[in-house]
């Protein structure tokens, strides 16, 4: 689970003025970033750049504050405030020309340590690992940019303030520093206050975004509202002809009134020549860009204008509810009759339509209004190609619901390609909150869609496609399940509160371990140690056993994890049945989480019954763990890659580590005696983690003279668990040297 945040915002500025002569340049400005990524936009000469020069001490502050992480900033020189935590990456990048890519960061980093490092850089930015020996003079605007990032995070900084990060840059560079913008908030180690005119990067990378109007912060606005509705944004940000006065919008106006009215219903497109927000140095908008960019719209025309629909709070303060969701231009009927009977229990409900037409459907949630959390905006949805549009959408939906709150669930109904559609966005949703699909392919194979989340599949049995005897018994047995999962939750809610949560483990702070039928022991001994401190929820380490380990880490219902069978990791890099994905330990780098693991189970790989052996492994020592499974030993090659994959995983991890070895065998069969017993294969692994691992006072590798299932081993664990969590979390900027 995340750290609790800090009490104090990491930035915090009051009634901020700034004058250059007589020029009021910021007048009374007030803005809070309390955590993660803040955007700022607006026109020229609005006052942002002065913005930041303020926060860097590069401008005399006339009157109020500014305060970061409680320490007030005013009246600092630049050198001091760099020293606190702040990097900076101004606009025009300011680099030397002379220097190289790798000068410029070794002379910035040097003495600096933290979780930065040049060799991240690099691998975040691998094109500046290619350019690495090129002077500043001898990079493209992009590089020359990535090397301005790359300059401000190597100081390991606790706030990055970025000035028109993506000015001047190609799209696929725009692209780039967007997609570092998102992780660095999804990791939590830096806030970030991002300095915009791009709307799309603002709106992608912010829940919230600041418009900044004449020296002041003239609104707080929510992204997904500002990023779905342009002509919000014409009006906020839209420049018209200087010193006609002319409204932002009036050239929405004047494309909309230059064709006759649509038909009632039927979608047309809207051009806007300027898909981006103009200034006095835009260029002209090729026409393929513009034809990309347009809208489609549908619905009752009122004079020149379509009348669409206000984006509004999917619940109010307070409200949850549920939400039908589908493809309501082909499942509209039957998602109707789904929400007709879900109203009728008396539970709030909203219809999200997913179709990628383009055709109004009446949905509380449009289409479009979802599509907008595309990467591309509403546009890279709505491309005519139906699978690229539903692929598309898929994306949509997974951004869309993820930034949604009162969500007291979820139901679907659909074929194949409907269930694809939603299942990516059910899955982001927090474990408990209930989520049902209705399928016609919900009797087969499902687990790519469910994954490591509690998906709920209802076979449709007749196809989803109109209302009749079977698909109105099938979607009211899927609407009536719904309405006592929601409404089970809440009489369990309540109840919770009205006791005070006593009783059973439900008050305990929840502990994930990792657990194969060979490392079994080790599990036993741990839990019954941790009962009556933890309530200790066991998975089986096949794969999804893994995932759904980590969802809940992701999701914040587990306070703590005792990692001790790493075992899928075999599968992953030696083509096993129950393989990790490649983001195994990546719920625990991310959530910042102090991790306690071993080497359980890293001795075999699972194939299923002896003929299903992959050819290249036919000869090496087998072992039949029953007539579906075959276990076979790990050889110290192949040891000795998976410690380097672990320790590179663990080298990633911010928060403290504690990770074991146990000398005396990694599971029931790697014992003196037994099968897979390798002293030499157990050493390999041993040597690589140690040699691949950056060890540290919070990051340690532990060799125990101990078998993974001796009762000392598994002592060892609790206390180290203990040690990290018993007297409190640590502290959330607490950095890895």
């Amino acid at each position: 689970m995340a750290e609790r945040r800090r009490v104090a915002p990491g930035l915090d500025i009051a009634g901020l003025n700034v004058y250059y002569g007589a020029s009021h340049a910021l007048q009374g400005v007030n803005l809070t970033l309390q955590t993660g990524v803040l955007s700022v936009v607006g026109r020229n000469g609005m006052g942002k750049s002065t913005l930041c020069n303020a926060i860097m001490g590069l401008v005399r502050i006339e009157s109020g504050s500014i305060r970061f992480n409680g320490e007030e900033l005013a009246g600092r020189t630049p050198s001091e405030i760099s020293q606190l935590g702040i990097g900076y990456v101004p606009q025009g990048r300011r680099l030397w020309r002379s220097l190289t890519v790798d000068e410029h960061l070794r002379l910035v980093g040097a003495g600096r340590r933290g979780a930065w490092t040049i060799e991240r850089i690099y691998s975040t930015f691998p094109r500046l690992a290619e350019r690495k020996n090129n002077s500043g003079g001898q990079l493209s605007g992009g590089e020359q940019q990535m090397l301005a990032i790359g300059r401000a995070l190597i100081t390991n900084p606790r706030l990055l303030v970025m000035d028109e990060p993506t000015e001047g840059l190609a799209p696929v560079i725009v692209s780039q520093v967007e997609d570092m913008l998102l992780r660095i908030g999804e990791q939590g180690e830096i806030d970030v206050l991002v300095i915009e005119q791009n709307i799309h990067v603002a709106t992608t990378v912010s829940d919230r975004v600041g418009i900044m109007v004449n020296g002041r912060i003239g609104r707080m606005i929510d992204s997904a509202q500002l990023a779905a509705d342009r002509e919000l944004q014409q009006r906020l940000l839209g420049v018209g002809r200087h010193g006609e006065g002319e409204r932002a919008d009036d050239n929405t106006a004047t494309l909309a009134a230059a064709d006759p009215a649509p038909p009632a219903g039927l979608p047309t497109k809207v051009y806007i020549a300027n898909p981006a927000i103009p200034n006095r140095w835009t260029k002209p908008v090729p026409v393929r860009q513009i034809e990309q960019a347009a809208r489609t719209i549908t619905g009752v025309v009122s004079g020149a204008r379509a009348v669409g629909q206000e984006l509004h709070a999917l619940a109010s303060p307070g409200e949850s509810v549920v939400l039908v969701v589908g493809t309501l231009d082909t499942k509209g009927e039957e998602l109707r009759y789904i929400r007709d009977l879900i109203q009728k229990a008396e539970l709030g409900v909203r219809l999200v339509d997913l179709s990628t037409t383009g055709r109004h459907t009446g949905a509380d949630v449009p289409a479009h209004q979802v599509a907008a959390h595309h990467p591309r905006g509403a546009s890279g949805v709505f491309v005519g190609d139906r699978g690229e549009a539903v692929a598309a959408m898929t994306l949509a939906f997974e951004r869309w619901i993820a930034r949604q709150s009162g969500v007291a669930g979820v139901i679907a109904a659909g074929g194949s390609g409907g269930t694809a559609m939603v299942a990516p966005g059910m899955r982001a949703l927090t474990v408990g909150v209930p989520k049902l699909i209705i399928s016609t392919i919900a009797s087969g194979d499902v687990s790519r869609y469910v994954g490591p989340s509690d998906i709920m599949m209802m076979h449709s049995v007749a196809d989803v496609q109109g209302l009749n005897s079977i698909t109105r018994a099938v979607l009211a047995n899927g609407a009536s399940a719904m309405v006592g999962m929601v409404q089970a939750r809440r009489n369990t809610a309540a109840s919770r509160i009205r006791a005070g949560r006593h009783g059973g483990t439900e008050h305990l702070p929840a502990v994930g371990l990792t657990m194969f039928g060979v490392t079994t022991p080790c599990v036993q001994q741990v839990t019954a140690a941790l009962k009556g401190k933890y309530d200790c929820l066991v998975f089986h380490a096949t794969g999804i056993g893994g995932q759904s380990m980590e969802k809940l880490v992701d999701s914040g219902l587990v306070q703590g994890v005792i990692d001790i069978s790493t075992t899928e990791v075999c599968d992953l890099l030696m083509g096993g049945k129950f393989p990790a994905t490649d983001d195994r330990f990546g719920a625990i780098i991310r959530q910042r989480m102090p991790y306690v693991g071993s080497c359980g189970a890293l001795d075999m790989v699972n194939f299923g019954a002896p003929d299903t052996v992959p050819e290249r492994y036919r000869g090496r020592l087998l072992y039949r763990h029953n007539p579906q499974i075959t276990l076979m030993r790990t050889t110290p090659e192949e040891n000795a890659a998976m410690g380097r994959w672990i320790g590179d995983r663990l080298n990633q991890m911010t928060a403290p580590v504690r990770f074991f070895l146990p000398e005396g065998g990694v599971s029931m069969l790697d014992a003196p005696g037994q099968p897979f017993h390798d002293p030499a294969a157990d050493q390999a692994l041993f040597s690589a983690l140690e040699a691949t691992v950056r060890q540290t006072p919070t990051r340690q590798l532990i060799r125990l003279p101990h078998h993974i299932n001796d009762t000392a081993f598994a002592a060892e664990l609790v206390r180290a668990f203990l040690s990290l969590h018993g007297g409190g979390r640590p502290q959330r900027r607490q950095v890895v040297r």
